[in-house]
């Protein structure tokens, strides 16, 4: 149970760093663990001696780091320590939380029902990246009936739409191709003795002007400009469309923003799934391609 509690502090306390942006005091933090211990019925054990370690253990695992304000006499999220990544490590550590106490609690929360996503498999290729490992499995593209044999050199993975993909290098004639291979279509995953020499790929660069799993290493990144209805708007403000999304103007009726991206397959289908919602103001070749697509979509409903 001890060590039961323990998570469920670290827990509590990483989403209350989270959500007090100007600070957390000993005592704020003794006040809101003993309040959400009651719920739990679990006993307190909170000194400024544990409070101390917890914000070191809290950093080690989720790369969060809290700083000390003579001031305000509180500790602090270092803002730039405190990303994304740890944002969403929290929210789903959060997430699960909930689920364990509405479990067997009809019409609490209704989780969206979806097939497995392959995510049984993380383990092994974890194991296989960090291991240098040479991996092979059967994938199965959507296109194909059959499943063929595949052998690569794993070197990633990554999300994306809410799946999870495998950032792999594959033999071909003309020598190592980097692809992506979708988890949810994997199966007999087998992890071989035999390792690889691992190149220097950065995997964050390969996407780093993508939007999706499309890679557009290599390639010069456009300013585009997309102007949105205003409520529209709210919900891309809140969830940017790419991490170099930018707010050029907004009034009542509208919101443009601006991204640096190369326009890939993935970057349409995004735009066209808000109808008219958005609009595409530059550059002038990805509005005349979206305008395309329109118009095909016309013709099939027009038959």
């Amino acid at each position: 149970m001890a060590q039961v509690e323990q998570i469920y502090r670290f827990m509590m306390l990483a989403d209350l760093f989270k959500r007090k942006k100007n600070g957390v005091s000993y005592k704020e933090a003794y006040d809101f663990l003993e309040k959400e211990f009651d719920k739990k019925g679990f006993e307190l054990k909170f000194s400024e001696k544990t409070f101390k370690r917890d914000r070191t253990q809290i950093f080690e695992l989720l790369e969060m780091e809290s700083s000390y304000s003579r001031t305000d006499k509180n500790f602090k999220i270092t803002e730039r320590e405190y990303d994304l990544e740890s944002e969403n490590i929290v929210d789903n550590v959060l997430l699960i939380d909930a689920y364990r106490q509405t479990k067997g609690k009809s019409g609490i929360m209704l989780f969206q029902k979806r097939k497995a996503r392959g995510l049984d498999h993380l383990n092994g290729l974890l194991h296989a990246i960090q291991n240098r490992k040479i991996i092979s499995f059967d994938y199965h593209k959507f296109w194909e009936e059959k499943a063929e044999k595949r052998v690569v050199e794993s070197y990633a993975l990554k999300e994306f739409n809410d799946r999870w993909y495998l950032l792999a290098n594959e033999k071909h004639k003309e020598g190592f191709l980097l692809k992506t291979f979708g988890l949810d279509r994997i199966s007999a995953l087998e992890i071989h003795h035999s390792t690889f020499k691992r190149q220097e790929i950065d995997a964050e660069e390969i996407f780093r002007n993508s939007f999706g799993i499309i890679s557009t290493y290599g390639e010069n990144p456009q300013k585009i400009l997309l102007s949105f209805d205003a409520v529209q708007g709210k919900y891309i403000k809140s969830l940017p469309l790419h991490y170099s999304q930018e707010v050029v103007s907004e009034n009542k009726e509208k919101l443009v923003i601006k991204l640096f991206l190369v326009p890939t397959f993935d970057f349409i289908q995004e735009i066209l799934s808000h109808s008219e919602l958005v609009e595409v103001i530059s550059p002038k070749s990805l509005r005349n391609e979206v305008k395309d697509r329109i118009d095909m979509m016309r013709e099939v409903y027009s038959k």
